[in-house]
């Protein structure tokens, strides 16, 4: 896991030089068709991508953007109407059935079929109507690390091209050497506060919110620590009353219309006797963890960068082992 993190900026590099001309074509063919929704397509550390490609289509190109519940086709055997719409799969392996299923059905529908894989000889590639390789290379640790950010990396290159969006590819043209700047951050600081820990919130909103449960299901896999990835917005109804004095709480924010309600968030749950530490929020109490700055898009992929390495440094400090989690394997064949 720390070693393939650390891959990350060549990943990106390399994706992106790769991929420009399919880039090219694929927004061009989203202009034309005009989709009147985009349906995303996962599981696992691919349908966080999927949350944060939900937010950044919505948000700038303005076009709804939904999940599809690949058990919808594999179970249930049923696809809703997807005629003019865009399908956008996401899989590191690109071979469980029952993606597999639903994308085939969606294809079917009406829907154009775009996959985001690793494996650029698996079924889901030769399915979609558009493949395009997250060129990541082999990824030994069943924890995914740098596939998750080649994911959010060739969303935004999408993105950009679809909309013409010239400040989103200066940022992208940047994101190698960011990345190279966020995995040297050092998050030490919050390994003591959750070193015997045993439940914990994780917290974001709008991209961010997409880090959040990432980093969640990592500290789970990786840390055997019951996190819980939640919206800054969903923790006040309800979830709130389960703080206790010291429940630790990690929050991620970027800069964005989010950020104030993310420190007022802060302020209230440390008043509340929570452990808390941030991300992005200057003068949050609590530990303030670094973070790069960059744009509110970029902003999170750097957050989660630095956050693997730490996660990566807590299992070993928890005396675990962060690349062979308990009961998991590299390949997840749900039906």
């Amino acid at each position: 896991m720390y070693r393939e993190t650390a891959e990350a900026p060549a990943v990106v590099r390399r994706q992106r030089e790769r991929n420009a001309p399919a880039i090219r074509e694929l927004g061009e063919r989203l202009r034309a068709l005009g989709p009147r929704a985009v349906v995303t397509l996962a599981r696992g550390s691919s349908d966080h991508a999927a949350t944060f490609a939900r937010y950044a289509i919505e948000q700038r190109m303005r076009v709804l953007t939904s999940s599809l519940s690949p058990s919808i086709a594999s179970l249930y055997d049923s696809t809703p109407d997807l005629g003019g719409m865009a399908v956008l799969a996401i899989s590191q392996s690109g071979q469980s059935p029952d993606l597999l299923a639903a994308a085939e059905q969606a294809r079917a529908n009406g829907a154009l079929l775009i996959a985001m894989v690793n494996e650029e000889e698996s079924p889901l590639a030769e399915l979609a109507d558009v493949a395009i390789p997250l060129a990541a290379g082999p990824e030994q640790s069943v924890a995914a690390s740098k596939t998750f950010i080649a994911s959010l990396a060739a969303i935004l290159d999408l993105l950009a091209a679809w909309g013409g969006d010239a400040s989103i590819d200066l940022s992208l043209s940047i994101l190698p050497e960011k990345l190279e700047q966020a995995w040297e951050l050092d998050w030490s600081e919050a390994t003591e506060a959750l070193a015997a820990a045993t439940n914990m919130y994780v917290v974001g909103r709008g991209p961010g919110l997409a880090i959040a449960q990432e980093a969640a299901l990592k500290l789970k896999e990786t840390c055997g620590l019951h996190a819980e990835g939640i919206s800054g917005a969903e923790l006040r109804h309800g979830p709130m009353a389960l703080l206790r004095p010291g429940f630790p709480v990690l929050l991620f924010a970027q800069s964005d219309k989010s950020l104030e309600s993310m420190t007022e968030l802060a302020r209230d749950l440390s008043g509340r006797g929570a452990s808390v530490a941030s991300a992005g929020i200057p003068g949050a109490p609590g530990t303030q963890l670094p973070v790069i700055a960059a744009d509110p898009l970029i902003a999170p992929i750097l957050q989660i960068a630095s956050f693997y390495r730490f996660a990566n440094a807590l299992s070993l400090a928890r005396g675990l082992d962060p690349d062979r989690p308990p009961h998991l394997a590299k390949v997840t064949e749900t039906r």
